[in-house]
């Protein structure tokens, strides 16, 4: 249990010092109606992301995530109440300290966790230790993980009519 609690307590401290603040974060996820959009969010600090998502996860609406989704933002894809615009994008990398390539240990792990199927596969495949974005449409993040879906709300009659 000591053990645990050190881990989380260095996977808190490196955390603090990654990407953007969490004001950043919270400026491209905003109320519309019925829905919450999380529209071309860049990520940030995994920590911030995970309290974020939980936030959302526990809102009662749908969150549609559209645009551009990258970094710490790929973690909201796996909740229950999340969706993917059908023309959304999500970008994935290594997690680092901002303004460094270093690779803080166990964050790589936190994120992982939320994903699932493929997707999940190439995380712990490589994506996790990657510096450049791998970019993937939300197309083929679906087929990578089935479990996720495109957001109904957001689709033409004609997608909603085409099989995918």
């Amino acid at each position: 249990m000591a053990g645990k609690k050190a881990l989380i307590a260095l996977a808190l401290t490196l955390s603090a010092a990654l990407a953007a603040p969490a004001a950043a974060q919270q400026s491209s996820i905003q109320r519309n109606g019925p829905y919450i959009e999380v529209w071309d969010n860049r990520g940030g600090n995994v920590l911030e992301m995970v309290r974020t998502r939980e936030q959302l996860a526990a809102s009662g609406r749908e969150v549609r995530i559209r645009g551009y989704c990258r970094s710490a933002c790929t973690i909201l894809t796996t909740m229950p109440n999340a969706c993917l615009g059908p023309n959304a994008r999500i970008g994935f990398h290594a997690p680092r300290i901002q303004g460094t390539q270093i690779i803080p240990p166990y964050v790589d792990q936190i994120m992982g966790n939320f994903y699932r199927n493929g997707i999940r596969d190439r995380w712990f495949g490589g994506w996790n230790r990657r510096m450049e974005m791998q970019v993937i449409s939300a197309q083929d993040y679906v087929r990578l993980d089935p479990e996720t879906r495109i957001c109904d709300s957001l689709r033409t009659h004609e997608q909603r009519t085409r099989r995918y």
